[in-house]
């Protein structure tokens, strides 16, 4: 009993006990001693065979400590296949390697599948060394021993030495099979390695397997090759959803949302039903694209299933970042199970849809009911802190989440605090900040800076902000365009020209004003002073009415925000194409009553658009939902809910 006790950093329970007593067997004429120890040892088989399917771990060694004693085994070989189990989920390596020694004494050999269990079990504890020795030593490595040892490697992030172990089984006659290749393909981190490795697929017959077929999907989605995994895609003719999910979540991932949802729906109409898997590829999809109304259709294939907190979180993430709070804080609330990450998307969803006091006091809310917030959790608290003008809070938050809740600052949220010193107008605060990081501050960070020398319009800070930049990025356009704007926001023209002529000089070109929203089925795009929409000549007079409008109730064209060196006219005019001002005329032309028009954009929106935006709300009656890069703008009966702070 001691030395099975000193094995195991738990006591048997009271049945285990049982089992290590040693009674005299009685004499009696009716039962044989030999009877009695037969009935004894096949009750100890049952007991190890419970305790290995139901646990506890400490009960079923203990239980395989007497069946050793007694040179005993279980009946059916599948219960050491339990007990591996409750090993691997107890992270038990010492018990791991004595049922081994178990299942190895005497000179017996496990049976291969027991092997191939033991091999994972080893490589999955991080005890590569105890694999490597076992798998040598096995007499007989079919095609399942290499696979299983391949497969645990990879899963452990030894891709090199799985990839060698293929190269070995090859080497010893074993022919790969689709489990095979469907593992190996995930350690090619390289196209030229995938190249080699979908060739070698080729070569044994296997690429159009389905198992074979997905798996180079996704490594050539994760390997930046889009086309390849479409054209894999595109020669399989198959009816698994796995393959589907592959492709679609393949898209979603790298950025085509288009392209993930126009699958979905081919996959819709061919008849195959979505998994949960493909449903969230396509929430996430919806959630890039901005796709409100695409992500509801999706939204109601989820009603098809049992709750699911992944495909939940998703939902709730296309809610927040497609500006439907309400319908976000329903189905938040309605989750029957929330993880820190449901927490941390509304909290998120929340603060960048200008609602940043409800935000903390989710927070506040999460912490109440025992959720650890984690790193990402922070970055939205300090992101909502930042978006409503909250210094005391923000500081109080940043300076105790080490002590708190054990997270380390990271960039993420130095850059929030620097966002929130530059909104604030705290610029010089802002760069002494930075100056007393812990770590080099990055380009993001000063990025950053520059935003806020921009709102506050500070040539000097600008100028310093932009020169960090460019030593970290030599070729950023985007620092130069906005450094141009700065100085023409400050009318220095002699400056603007000079940085013109080097953007002309490097070919870098102005990204023009970019609005795009939703109509029905299909994405009308808008960019600034371009007039080749076929409905231009509405959208005109669509302009002209609401700008009369909204003229009465005191609207003056604020032409501080046109970046050329024009007259009041020329200014008043460039201003009237902004790109989101046409997209609000197309949208009152064409929006369902009682439904907000919803725009996103490419740039931050100007001064000038906010108030025009905030007026026609008010004129109209009409909610208008606007995203930047950064965040939303609700307007509704002339205000906006960023509070006229962004």
């Amino acid at each position: 009993m001691n030395r099975i006790a000193r094995n195991f950093t738990s006591k048997p329970s009271s049945r285990a006990r049982l089992l290590l007593r040693t009674q005299p067997i009685p004499s009696s004429p009716l039962f044989s001693s030999q009877t009695l120890a037969l009935n004894q040892n096949q009750s100890i088989v049952q007991s190890f065979t419970r305790f290995s399917l139901h646990g506890p771990l400490s009960d079923a060694m203990t239980a395989l400590e007497i069946l050793h004693s007694r040179g005993l085994r279980a009946a059916d070989p599948v219960d050491y296949l339990h007990l591996i189990k409750l090993c691997l989920s107890d992270g038990a390596t010492d018990a791991g390697r004595r049922i081994h020694s178990h299942l190895a004494s005497s000179g017996y050999l496990p049976v291969l599948f027991l092997s191939n269990s033991l091999l994972g079990m080893y490589v999955r504890f991080g005890l590569v060394d105890d694999a490597r020795q076992m798998f040598d030593s096995l007499p007989f490595r079919n095609v399942v021993s290499w696979t299983t040892m391949i497969s645990a490697l990879i899963d452990i992030d030894l891709q090199s030495d799985a990839l060698y172990f293929f190269v070995l089984m090859q080497r010893d006659g074993i022919r790969p099979n689709m489990f095979t290749f469907s593992s190996i393909i995930r350690a090619c981190n390289t196209l030229s390695t995938l190249w080699a490795m979908h060739c070698c697929s080729i070569n044994h017959g296997l690429e159009f397997d389905d198992f074979v077929g997905s798996s180079l999907i996704d490594a050539y989605f994760k390997c930046g090759d889009s086309e390849s995994g479409r054209l894999v895609f595109d020669e399989m003719i198959t009816g698994d959803p796995v393959v589907w999910n592959s492709v679609i979540g393949g898209f979603a991932q790298t950025g085509n949302g288009h392209e993930a949802l126009k699958l979905f729906r081919q996959m819709k109409r061919a008849g195959f039903l979505a998994k949960q898997a493909t449903l969230t590829s396509a929430l996430r999809a919806c959630t890039g694209m901005v796709f409100l109304e695409m992500g509801q259709q999706v939204h109601v294939h989820l009603l098809k299933y049992k709750s699911d907190l992944i495909l939940n979180n998703a939902l709730l993430d296309m809610y927040c970042k497609c500006g439907s709070l309400e319908e976000a804080e329903y189905n938040f609330r309605r989750m029957p199970e929330k993880d820190v990450i449901s927490w941390s998307t509304m909290i998120s969803g929340l603060a960048q849809n200008g609602r940043s006091l409800e935000a903390l006091r989710l927070f506040d809310l999460m912490k109440a009911e025992g959720a650890n917030p984690n790193y990402i959790t922070m970055v939205g608290v300090l992101f909502a802190c930042s978006h409503a003008g909250l210094i005391e809070n923000a500081w109080h938050y940043f300076r105790s989440m080490k002590r708190l809740f054990d997270i380390e600052p990271g960039s993420e949220h130095y850059g929030c605090m620097v966002d929130l010193l530059g909104r604030a107008g705290k610029l010089e605060e802002a760069v002494e900040f930075i100056h007393e990081m812990e770590f080099k501050p990055d380009a993001i960070i000063w990025r950053t800076l520059l935003g806020a020398c921009r709102v506050h319009k500070n040539v000097n800070f600008a100028a310093y902000a932009a020169q960090e930049i460019l030593k970290l990025e030599p070729e950023d356009e985007g620092t130069c365009i906005l450094l141009s704007n700065i100085y023409a926001d400050a009318k220095q023209w002699s400056d603007v020209e000079q940085m013109r002529k080097m953007m002309r000089d490097r070919g870098i070109r102005k990204e023009p004003g970019r609005s795009w929203m939703d109509v029905g089925k299909e994405t009308h795009v808008f960019i600034a002073g371009d007039f080749s929409n076929a409905q231009m000549e509405g959208i005109n007079r669509e302009l002209e009415r609401l700008i009369s409008r909204i003229s009465r109730m005191g609207y003056v064209p604020d032409t501080e925000f046109v970046l050329h060196d024009l007259g009041r006219e020329q200014k008043e005019e460039s201003l009237r194409y902004h790109s989101e001002k046409m997209a609000i005329a197309f949208g009152m032309m064409n929006s369902t009553e009682g439904k907000p028009i919803r725009i996103m954009k490419n740039l931050r929106i100007c001064g000038d658009c906010h108030e025009f935006a905030k007026l026609v709300s008010r004129t109209e009656g009409k909610v208008i939902v606007i995203r930047d890069p950064v965040r939303f703008h609700h307007f509704k009966v002339g205000a906006c809910s960023c509070g006229d702070y962004w």
